[in-house]
């Protein structure tokens, strides 16, 4: 799967592999979980995901930027950005794999 980016078909397609369901309800379980994270995330919540990682909303301050076209100083107002930090398992994981 290298070079390639893994979507929610892949993901359903590898649910129903491992679990044998349909690919219809493999397909509603993928969307359902991923909407459960976005509603907790909606509502201010962090996601965490043992062994995976964390999900959390982070607000950012008014700034100070600059246009990238004009170089003239800009105002960057206040907002809410979601960030994600990978747990120390995953970490360590990728580091093996890329190791390689």
């Amino acid at each position: 799967m290298k070079g390639r980016t893994l979507t929610r078909a892949d993901l359903c397609e590898a649910v129903h592999e491992e679990v044998g369901l349909t690919r219809q309800d493999c397909a509603h379980l993928v969307e359902r979980t991923l909407d459960l994270v976005v509603e907790a995330l909606e509502r201010g919540q962090a996601v965490k995901l043992s062994g995976f990682g964390v999900f959390q909303v982070r607000a950012k301050r008014e700034r100070m930027g600059r246009n990238p076209k004009t170089g003239e100083p800009a105002a960057i107002d206040p907002r809410r950005v979601i960030a994600f930090r990978a747990s120390q398992v995953m970490k360590a994981r990728v580091d093996r794999a890329l190791a390689k």
